[in-house]
């Protein structure tokens, strides 16, 4: 059994609280993207093993989104002996929520290859217990997102026909440096209503990533780069959760796989999901 991960890009993102419990509350928009991982299960002979290719994955076999997502379901569910074949392709430290995606896409393909009759709301709270934005994964179709964006409301918004250029930099943002650089503030108008009721052309003035600020103060590389996808006709552009890819969405097809030197570029149309 073979399926493909997908990124998801953010469409704004403002945080607006800082919890008690240290986290943060957001709104944010997840869209899918085309750009997958691949991932495959066959049947094995001991056990669950995981063969990875592509980007390298720098971490143990067990600390892998893909293997815990086995082991969560192992706990529950007599699970048959697996072969996984892993090939990276979303970059990491991106904002693309690559990693949730193969965990979700993990569960789903578990539900489906043992039979175990899970719903998508089933599926949701396992992949939920894995990372924030896992369960996102599992319906896979834009959200309106809360909490810590865990918390998701349907988004009546379509892209369809869309082109995006995605660059991702060769600059490592982590999360806790992005986040110590906001001031948590609640917008006038939620992003929920913004989105749905500002075409696209106008996003620019009034659809912002919070992070943005301080990340590109620190990194001005990241900025220069929605710089360059404006200058280069880009309706819309922003950096991707807490970065560091940024993205263009485009009226019409673009090339400019050669405009970002040094950078992972990806191109591709938008509204198109698994």
């Amino acid at each position: 059994m073979l399926t493909f991960p997908n990124a998801k890009i953010n469409l704004g993102l403002n945080i607006t609280e800082r919890r008690a419990d240290g986290y943060h509350n957001i709104e944010t928009v997840f869209y899918p993207i085309a750009l997958c991982d691949a991932l495959e299960i066959v049947d094995g002979v001991a056990g669950f093993n995981l063969h990875q290719s592509g980007i390298v994955v720098d971490s143990p076999v067990e600390k892998n989104l893909v293997t815990k997502a086995y082991r969560l379901l192992a706990q529950d569910f007599d699970l048959p002996s697996l072969d996984v074949y892993f090939h990276k392709a979303i970059p990491f430290g991106a904002g693309l929520g690559g990693g949730s995606s193969d965990a979700a896409f993990m569960l789903k393909m578990l539900n489906e290859h043992a039979a175990l009759a899970l719903t998508d709301e089933q599926l949701e709270a396992y992949a939920a217990r894995l990372g924030a934005d896992c369960a996102f994964f599992i319906k896979n179709s834009p959200v309106y997102a809360q909490g810590i964006g865990n918390e998701f409301s349907p988004v009546e918004l379509s892209l369809k026909g869309k082109r995006i250029v995605l660059v991702k930099p060769d600059i490592h943002v982590s999360t806790a440096e992005a986040y110590a650089g906001v001031v948590p503030h609640v917008p006038a108008v939620s992003l929920y209503e913004t989105i749905q009721h500002t075409p696209l052309q106008a996003w620019r003035q009034v659809v912002k990533n919070d992070f943005e600020k301080s990340v590109f103060a620190q990194y001005p590389a990241i900025g220069k780069i929605k710089d360059t996808l404006y200058e280069a006709g880009a309706a819309y552009a922003s950096m991707s959760g807490s970065g560091s890819s940024v993205y263009g969405i485009f009226e019409n097809e673009i090339d400019l796989k050669n405009a970002f030197p040094g950078c992972f570029v990806w191109q591709g149309e938008l509204g198109v999901e698994n």
